[in-house]
C-alpha cells in the first residue's frame, strides 16, 4: 500500500461513500451497487480501486462476493497525518513565534523557563 493509492483512491466521492457504507460492517457486492445510480460495471471499478488502495478486501462465499474495511490502512493514514498535530514547542525553529513560559516553584524559588527558538532559558526569581 502506498499513500499515492490510498489518496487517489479516498479522491472520489463515490469510493468515500463507499467507504461510509461499510463502516457498519461488510457488505455484499449487491447490495452496494443497489445504493446508486450507476452501472454495476462502474460499480466494481470503484470497489477493485478501493481494493487496489487496500483500503477495503472482499471474501467470498458461495455466489457472493462481500466487502470489508481494511481498518489497519485507516489506522496508518491516521498515524500519518497524526504527525502534523502533535508538534512540540521544541520542534518549532520560526525564530517569530512568541515564547512559551512555564513557572514552576520549587521550595520557595520561582523558575521560569522561556523556549526561544527551540532553546531553553532559565530565570530565577
Amino acid at each position: 500500500m502506498g499513500f499515492p493509492e490510498t489518496f487517489k483512491a479516498l479522491a472520489d466521492p463515490v469510493r468515500r461513500e463507499i467507504l461510509l457504507m461499510l463502516r457498519d460492517g461488510r457488505m455484499a457486492a449487491g447490495d452496494i451497487a443497489a445504493r446508486f445510480d450507476m452501472t454495476g460495471a462502474t460499480v466494481s471499478y470503484h470497489l477493485s480501486q478501493l481494493k487496489k488502495a487496500e483500503l477495503i478486501y472482499e471474501t467470498r462465499e458461495k455466489n457472493f462476493i462481500y466487502y470489508s474495511l481494511n481498518l489497519s490502512v485507516f489506522e496508518e493514514i491516521m498515524l500519518w497525518f497524526n504527525q502534523f498535530t502533535n508538534a512540540t514547542d521544541s520542534e518549532s525553529t520560526d525564530s517569530d513565534a512568541p515564547a512559551a513560559e512555564e513557572t514552576t516553584v520549587t521550595e520557595g524559588t520561582t523558575v521560569t523557563e522561556k523556549t526561544i527558538n527551540g532553546g531553553i532559558a532559565n530565570e530565577n526569581q
